[in-house]
């Protein structure tokens, strides 16, 4: 049977420019100006899922991803590896969402679309590291999901799906369709090669506004995330340095002292 095999992916900064990251103290919004991004790293792990399972018994793997527009680089790079479709959600007012809106829109538009058997996504993203928007999408989409997967096998019926567990793992029969929040421990993602990024070009990028969208506009962006940041400042970092001279047990009693000084009780 062809699967029809949805993916999300999300563009982060790249990490070579986190020391040149700041956030707005008044929008309380990451300002990206000027830093570069890239394809979330689990989120690879996730395409060549999507890619393996499409190889192996047919279908299509279609990517979707919110962001701003400068995306496109980022998922022609994914349609690159091999992906036949993507869908760009772009609008300012799915700005400022945390994972709940961003869980709601991304459901909004995997519904548009069509019926999907496979969903896929990274576990967790490199820049906020929540596992929550697998769970989430899950639910919005009422289908059943799993997170930490490290394997999955599909034999044309049930997909048999191993997770990860602080002490060990858990083996999972799952009907389709189903949600797989997926780490890198089951595969290798594929390069995009210089013939992959040829076909890019011709291959549809559709960008979706909040109007293309059967959405509830208090449940997107900003004003739809229950999640608010809260006060912003910059802590002040200044200390006062005193220097303690002697062998390395005068020293020691000094520090005592001085912890002690500070209202700390330390017992003899």
């Amino acid at each position: 049977m062809a699967l029809n095999i949805a993916v999300c992916i999300k563009p982060v900064p790249d990490s070579q420019y986190y020391d040149k990251i700041t956030i707005d103290p008044v929008t309380k919004r990451v300002n990206r100006e000027g830093i570069p991004t890239v394809i979330n790293d689990l989120d690879k792990h996730a395409v060549e899922a999507g890619l393996t399972l499409r190889d192996k018994f047919g279908g299509k793997v279609i990517v979707f991803t919110m962001a701003p527009d400068f995306a496109k680089e980022n998922l022609r790079e994914v349609l690159a590896m091999g992906a036949d479709e993507a869908y760009l959600i772009s609008d300012r007012e799915f700005a400022g969402a945390d994972t709940w809106a961003t869980s709601y829109t991304l459901a909004s538009a995997i519904k548009k679309i069509r019926d999907f058997d496979v969903i896929l996504l990274g576990n967790q993203s490199e820049d906020g590291g929540t596992v929550q928007v697998p769970s989430q999408l899950g639910e919005w989409l009422d289908i059943p999901h799993l997170i930490n997967v490290k394997s999955l096998e599909y034999d044309g019926e049930i997909v048999s799906v191993e997770t990860k567990m602080d002490n060990g793992s858990i083996n999972y029969e799952v009907k389709l369709p189903a949600l797989f929040g997926v780490t890198r421990d089951g595969n290798n993602p594929r390069m995009a090669n210089v013939m992959g990024m040829l076909k890019a070009k011709k291959k549809p990028l559709t960008i979706f506004r909040v109007d293309d969208l059967d959405v509830d506009k208090n449940k997107i962006g900003l004003i739809g995330s229950p999640t608010k940041p809260g006060d912003i400042f910059s802590p002040d970092l200044k200390r006062q340095g005193k220097l303690l001279d002697g062998t390395p047990e005068e020293i020691v009693d000094k520090i005592i002292v001085e912890i002690r000084k500070s209202g700390i009780r330390i017992e003899e």
